[in-house]
């Protein structure tokens, strides 16, 4: 991503999610970080929490399940901290249930990532295959 990356929350969500139906959680991170980085401050913890939860999934991608546990838990501790808000129409308490779920499982990659993109928006599953299709 270019240091002067600046998504919208909406850009940052429509692109991670993008990003994770291709497979690849870690361009997610990277989306989710750059709108850490330039969003307000009262929104800190459900940027980078939800940059760790894609880590995490990149690191179970990986082969590294501890790596991945440690941080989808961290994750998940973050975005709860954010509070039960439900912005950007994000399902925060099943992104986190979802988290902490595969933290503690034996999920094959693309499953964890597919399950975790569910969670974050769960109303758009077939608007985004349909994209996915016409690319």
């Amino acid at each position: 991503m270019p240091d002067d990356y600046a998504p919208s929350a909406e850009e940052a969500v429509r692109a991670a999610i993008g990003h994770l139906d291709d497979g690849h959680p870690f361009l997610a991170h990277e989306v989710f970080e750059s709108r850490w980085k330039c969003g307000p401050a009262e929104e800190r913890d459900l940027w980078q929490g939800l940059a760790q939860i894609c880590v995490g999934l990149t690191h179970l991608q990986r082969g590294n399940t501890t790596g991945a546990a440690a941080l989808l838990t961290r994750g998940a501790d973050r975005v709860t901290a954010y509070g039960t808000r439900e912005p950007y129409g994000m399902d925060l308490a099943e992104t986190v249930g979802v988290a902490r779920t595969l933290a503690g499982s034996a999920t094959a990659a693309a499953d964890a990532i597919a399950a975790i993109r569910r969670a974050l928006r769960p109303g758009t599953a077939a608007e985004t295959a349909g994209r996915t299709a016409q690319r």
